[in-house]
């Protein structure tokens, strides 16, 4: 077992972690970083070795009942001493006993199964280039004209768990743009758009059907110019990887959302965007 420290991540320090995750080939947002320790400050880790940094990792709790693992990461050179498992213990235990959830890498899946996760579903990235569509007509606003409570309720079908803090972080970060579609006086989806280190990124993305979907879609790049973008699609909804296709995105890469304890019940027709791997 190593000789590492581990303690809280200060606010300054969790763009530290979106460096290492930018290294890993998860292209983080360029305002990550301030969103990210909105819901739960002290739910950032990190672990040093020799007085540098070794490892990183965050579990975000949302509540009294669920929480969510991510930014995992041991600096490659020192993989294999055993700071990987400290961290990640102490994590586990600043959300238990929360129900925990994570979108991890489809290799590891066995390894978090040791530690209690069972798998959901698959999440499968998608990615391209796209031009910018015209912006579309009907009854779409801006997100942020949406009230706090409306969106909450719409979200509450979608994550396991009350996030307002977050949520309201993530709609009101510089450079994000969020868009609505209200229809007969109902929230019918909504999605938001962000800047991050290659192209944007699309999340989340909600919506009642795909042709809802489509219309949020095309006003928030209508809003961006187009460009290269990516979005995080739960693999069991079709109509979801059906867009995808259609806009002539790839495949990326794919990961395992799996959960301890019982799987919540989403509803996950209604997931076009998965809003980010790191924090669900």
């Amino acid at each position: 077992m190593s000789d590492l420290t581990i303690r809280h991540m200060r606010p300054d320090e969790i763009p530290l972690a979106l460096d290492w995750a930018a290294a890993e080939g998860w292209n983080p947002g360029l305002a990550d970083a301030t969103c990210f320790g909105a819901e739960d400050p002290a739910g950032f880790f990190i672990g040093e070795f020799d007085g540098q940094p070794a490892a990183v990792i965050s579990c975000i709790n949302y509540g009294a009942r669920f929480a969510f693992l991510g930014f995992y990461i041991v600096r490659p050179d020192l993989r294999g001493r055993g700071h990987g498992l400290r961290i990640w213990n102490t994590a586990i235990a600043h959300s238990r006993p929360r129900v925990i959830g994570l979108d991890g890498v489809v290799a590891q899946q066995a390894n978090y199964r040791k530690s209690g996760f069972e798998l959901a579903y698959a999440n499968v990235r998608y990615g391209g280039t796209v031009a910018a569509p015209p912006a579309p007509n009907g009854d779409v606003i801006a997100l942020t004209d949406v009230p706090a409570a409306t969106l909450a309720a719409d979200d509450a079908t979608v994550f396991p768990a009350p996030r307002a803090a977050f949520l309201r972080a993530w709609i009101q970060a510089p450079m994000h743009l969020g868009r609505a579609l209200m229809r007969d006086g109902r929230l019918a989806g909504w999605g938001v758009i962000r800047p991050c280190r290659s192209g944007r990124k699309i999340g989340p993305l909600v919506a009642d059907d795909r042709a809802t979907a489509e219309i949020v879609l095309a006003a928030l790049l209508a809003g961006t110019g187009g460009g290269e973008i990516f979005f995080d699609v739960p693999a069991i909804n079709r109509d979801a990887i059906a867009l995808a296709h259609d806009l002539g995105l790839s495949p990326v890469f794919e990961t395992a959302r799996m959960y301890t304890g019982a799987i919540p019940q989403l509803q996950l027709q209604r997931i076009f965007g998965v809003t980010t791997f790191e924090l669900g």
